[in-house]
């Protein structure tokens, strides 16, 4: 029997599970703009952030090409893009590049818009509601799972995450890729003390050879800057949790990715060059990492978390699980899928996989992840100006 879901045709071939609307603002200065606009327009997300303006180089890359993706995402429909007038990451640019996914795209600047910021919401919801009623005709077709693009995420980590949690969805993340969908694992300080397993598992010696220097050169970058690592890694809350070392956490996070072969290393905003897991450089914070899963066309993001975290995602819906029985009791209305069963010694994680498959599928079907419920839309983009990331822009 093939497994399939129901999914929304894009025009440039893409499968969404959702059907959004996104309103993006261009720069910080628009952000309430695009807020309200997108609190009047139906199955509308507001795409906002503190950046837009005066960046340069690496950083404004970043923060272009991670809103374009955004934009670009398969759960998006349409897009209507607001900006200032007068930044460098203008409304026209990216309305400019998210067009090329042949989907539905308006821009406008409120400098242009005579009236200030109430005339510029009424012309943004205008502009979102012709997107929206268009959007509402569509309707969903089954596909199989080679359309899906799953991230891998973790949060708040304990010492159960990595025996509980982590290698259940490990089990789903090889499924994917055993059915040819994609799947990506991000965090790379999170691999730490775990390269020699993760090159193991490369595809050939050019791809072992990337994740060797890019961990190595990281390391020795911190170290010509005096920086010491252990006071970043684990962090405070995860020593709270149980984890020691950075190793410890290390072969947790990649028991996430299971144990297919891994074809490739992506930057923050480059799309998978084909099907099968690849790896995803940026530096391991919850919300960066899944703005740049979301951003590189994840169209499911499915995190781990041993500690809690309420934290969504606005176009890729987050799914929760959570193999920490404490955490499952007390932040139950955040968790999707409860496996600290595992723990108990009820189950196993090949059992408990099969529950998180299950609903899985129910949220590529439309059904809501909790974090969509509670109306959590995180975004924040990283920043990539530090010095000891300068060397990973490796071809």
């Amino acid at each position: 029997m093939i497994e399939e879901f129901m999914g929304y045709q894009r025009p440039n071939g893409e499968v969404g599970i959702r059907n959004k609307i996104a309103i993006i603002s261009s720069v910080v200065c628009v952000n309430h703009v695009v807020q309200q606009i997108a609190s009047k327009v139906k199955d509308a997300v507001p795409i906002t952030h503190p950046l837009g303006c005066g960046q340069f180089g690496p950083d404004y890359s970043n923060t272009l090409n991670t809103l374009i993706g955004l934009g670009k995402n398969p759960n998006v429909f349409g897009v209507v893009v607001v900006g200032l007038g007068c930044e460098n990451i203008s409304s026209r640019l990216l309305a400019k590049n998210i067009i090329k996914s042949k989907k539905p795209v308006e821009f406008f600047d409120l400098q242009d818009i005579k009236g200030g910021s109430p005339a510029a919401i009424e012309k943004g919801i205008i502009l979102g509601n012709r997107i929206s009623e268009e959007a509402r005709e569509l309707k969903r077709e089954p596909f199989d799972f080679s359309h899906i693009v799953l991230g891998l995420e973790c949060g708040g980590s304990d010492s159960i995450s990595g025996i509980s949690a982590n290698p259940a969805l490990g089990i789903i993340s090889d499924r994917i890729v055993q059915f040819g969908g994609t799947s990506i694992l991000a965090e790379f300080t999170e691999w730490i003390g775990t390269e020699h397993l993760l090159i193991k598992r490369a595809i050939d010696k050019s791809v072992a050879e990337q994740i060797h220097e890019l961990l190595s050169g990281f390391l020795e970058n911190l170290k010509n800057l005096g920086i010491n690592f252990l006071g970043v890694q684990p962090t405070p809350g995860n020593i709270q949790g149980g984890l020691t070392t950075i190793e410890e956490k290390s072969l947790g996070s990649i028991a996430k990715a299971g144990k297919s072969p891994i074809q490739g290393l992506i930057q923050y905003t480059e799309k998978p060059k084909g099907k099968g897991l690849w790896l995803m450089i940026e530096p391991s914070l919850d919300v960066e990492s899944m703005t740049g899963l979301a951003g590189v066309g994840a169209n499911i993001i499915a995190m781990t978390t041993g500690r809690g975290s309420p934290c969504g995602n606005p176009v890729a819906p987050v799914i929760k699980l959570c193999g920490n029985p404490k955490t499952c009791e007390w932040m139950a209305e955040n968790i999707d899928v409860d496996v600290s069963s595992i723990i108990k010694g009820e189950n196993s994680v090949e059992e408990l996989a099969e529950v998180l498959w299950l609903r899985m599928k129910k949220v590529l079907n439309g059904e809501k992840t909790q974090a969509e419920k509670l109306g959590f839309n995180d975004i924040a983009i990283w920043r990539n100006t530090a010095a000891p990331f300068q060397y990973m822009h490796c071809k």
